[in-house]
């Protein structure tokens, strides 16, 4: 299996209260591993407490505020699953933000089970190509995406995975789609200009 380096990559993993443990975790480690440089942003400062499964479990530090967080600050964005994370992530403006803007720069954005929720609040999957936990499906169908039930799907640098049972496969290729650096709009062969 090859092995990218990702010394001098940024990565912010954002999340807030009720992440599911594995989802933040198991990512964290493996991007470090790589040489990442990892960040938790959240929408408050101090520890967000994790849930595995429907427990809650240990706590991990904050480091940055979605508030004091710019899109220049990392070079890809990791969002966690859990149900209860998400769903308040969506309602932050300021996480929604920080989405829109890493995608509008054609960053790697990966997110997985419930975490594609937030990037429906940032409007950013209408036309692509994604997986997440099935009761998600609906509505990412309703903003527009083509949902597939498959283990991780890649579309131009958006990482979409199901469940922590995927995780294994997620984290590879998050790693591999941060190596490659900037995806989407950054990398679409440029459109013919309308003659005026």
């Amino acid at each position: 299996m090859a092995t990218h380096d990702l010394s001098g990559k940024k990565v912010a993993i954002l999340a807030t209260d009720g992440f599911e443990r594995s989802e933040l975790h198991e990512p964290k480690k493996a991007l470090e591993e790589a040489g990442a440089k990892v960040r938790v942003i959240a929408p408050h400062e101090g520890a967000i407490r994790a849930m595995e499964h429907h427990d809650w479990a240990d706590d991990i530090a904050v480091d940055a505020t979605t508030g004091e967080t710019i899109v220049d600050d990392f070079d890809a964005l990791v969002l966690p699953g859990g149900v209860m994370n998400p769903d308040k992530l969506r309602m932050d403006p300021d996480a929604v933000r920080l989405v829109r803007e890493a995608h509008a720069m054609g960053k790697p954005i990966a997110a997985i089970c419930h975490g594609p929720w937030t990037l429906i609040e940032a409007d950013i999957v209408d036309g692509r190509r994604v997986t997440s936990y099935p009761s998600l499906r609906t509505d990412l169908m309703n903003a527009g995406a083509k949902w597939v039930d498959e283990q991780v799907v890649v579309d131009r640098g958006l990482v979409t995975s199901r469940r922590p049972d995927d995780l294994a496969a997620f984290c590879a290729k998050v790693i591999e789609e941060i190596a490659e650096g900037m995806h989407g709009r950054a990398k679409e062969a440029p459109r013919e200009q309308p003659r005026a």
